[in-house]
């Protein structure tokens, strides 16, 4: 599934355009055409394609692991899950069996495509965003989310380390793989329990969690387990997939498991659970 760093990466590439294709701000959207009825979760299709035809696209930004195009009456808001991605193409072109959602924009010989796979995707049109947001936790990389913020949020709950990182109302924009490859950075344990996180230990975690996703971002984001193109983060893995492969701290082998009905990999050395002083001092 594609997280903060892969959606930051298509949030970029829509609003600043590349050597394929302007940018997407500005433009309006002159008709719909929605292919698969279950991608949209808001509204009716039929208000859909009323509704859509003539906004201009304002703004193009993340929230979390969503996509939110500000126009000019609503937002539309999307959620790629397991295998969705965003398609900008020659709007002439022949339409690939698992589009879901195209977008034919005005004066434009473009249309904007969302592809998915296993069809677990969705699309809200919504003048009222907060009801598709508002529970999103903070968002990791703003300023405002501090290592102080961190650890005082850790100290309210007993809930593993590991499956409270995977919480988007906890905090937004983590999945399994930035969430494996901060905590090794952190050397914490995905089974910790979050209140028994010092201060010093939240502060590396938190520091570890921007690390891996400020680099996510500069590579790209990682391709695998997706249909994602073009990143290259995989390639920069510290535990995720490299079971049975030298930790790149202590040369231990990697493990993987299941925390939360989640594959996880870790350091049985560096992140040893005795070995850690994790209670508060």
């Amino acid at each position: 599934m594609p997280e903060l760093p892969e959606v930051e990466t298509i949030c970029r590439l829509l609003r600043q355009g590349s050597n394929n294709h302007p940018t997407l701000t500005g433009m309006r959207i002159r008709s719909a055409d929605l292919l698969w009825e279950r991608t949209l979760a808001e509204p009716t299709p039929l208000e859909f394609q009323h509704r859509l035809p003539g906004q201009q696209i304002l703004d193009i930004n993340r929230r979390g692991k969503f996509l939110v195009f500000r126009l000019t009456d609503d937002h539309l808001i999307l959620h790629l899950r397991m295998s969705g991605d965003l398609v900008i193409e020659p709007q002439e072109a022949p339409i690939p069996a698992h589009h879901r959602l195209i977008l034919y924009l005005q004066g434009e010989p473009l249309r904007l495509a969302f592809n998915d796979t296993r069809k677990f995707g969705r699309v809200w049109l919504t003048a009222h965003p907060n009801q598709v947001l508002g529970r999103l936790g903070p968002e990791p990389l703003e300023p405002s989310f501090t290592a102080d913020h961190l650890y005082q949020r850790l100290q309210r709950t007993r809930r593993q380390i590991k499956p409270l990182l995977l919480d988007q109302s906890f905090l937004a924009g983590l999945g399994n793989i930035y969430t494996d490859e901060a905590l090794h950075l952190a050397k914490i344990h995905p089974l910790t329990p979050a209140n028994l996180i010092n201060p010093e230990r939240a502060e590396q975690l938190w520091s570890a969690i921007r690390h891996v996703l400020q680099e996510g971002i500069r590579r790209n984001g990682a391709s695998i387990d997706w249909v994602y193109r073009g990143g290259d983060f995989q390639n920069y893995f510290r535990v995720y997939q490299r079971t049975g492969q030298p930790c790149p701290e202590c040369g231990a082998l990697i493990e993987r498991t299941l925390v939360g009905q989640r594959g996880t990999h870790c350091c049985p050395v560096c992140q040893s659970l005795p070995a850690l002083n994790l209670r508060k001092e």
